[in-house]
């Protein structure tokens, strides 16, 4: 068993508010997508509230701003779910829902197994990730990094062939 873990954030800045018919095919997913997330080998934990999602948990001052976290054992499993998935049906419609991002809206950090990170963590790597790039500290499925014990070269995992939604 690996010591380590993969940790993701994703943000988004939501077009309506959640509650908006005009987003209801995005939110009426939602529960299916977080339970084929958690059915997905690899899959370790997600950020939730009470509801069950992370839609209305609230990390700045933009209402329409929302955040997605998960751990997974390995960035190979994670991958499999976003972009092999029914979870890239989804991806392939956000243009209808998200405004379109200005800067990095995914990150990948390695934690250590058994631990989990924040919503704040996660914020905070995304800001290293947009101010420095991809780091060890803070990187994408385009310059995958290796765990913290591992000497490797960075590693492009290739997303744009199954990347939708944004073209």
């Amino acid at each position: 068993m690996s010591k380590w873990h993969i940790a993701q954030m994703n943000v988004g800045t939501v077009r309506f508010p959640t509650d908006d018919p005009r987003l209801a095919g995005f939110m009426d997913r939602l529960d299916a997508i977080n339970a084929l997330a958690e059915a997905s080998p690899g899959f370790v934990w997600r950020l939730q509230s009470d509801q069950g999602n992370a839609t209305d948990i609230i990390l700045t001052e933009n209402p329409l701003f929302i955040v997605n976290m998960s751990v997974w054992e390995d960035v190979e499993s994670l991958f499999a779910f976003v972009y092999r998935s029914a979870h890239q049906g989804v991806m392939a419609q956000r243009r209808e829902w998200f405004e379109r991002p200005d800067e990095a809206y995914q990150v990948l950090w390695w934690i250590a197994a058994g631990t989990t990170p924040t919503p704040q963590q996660g914020l905070e790597r995304l800001r290293h990730l947009q101010g420095h790039g991809p780091t060890p500290y803070a990187f994408t499925f385009r310059q995958k990094f290796p765990p913290p014990d591992v000497i490797a070269q960075p590693e492009d995992m290739q997303p744009q062939p199954y990347c939708v939604g944004w073209s």
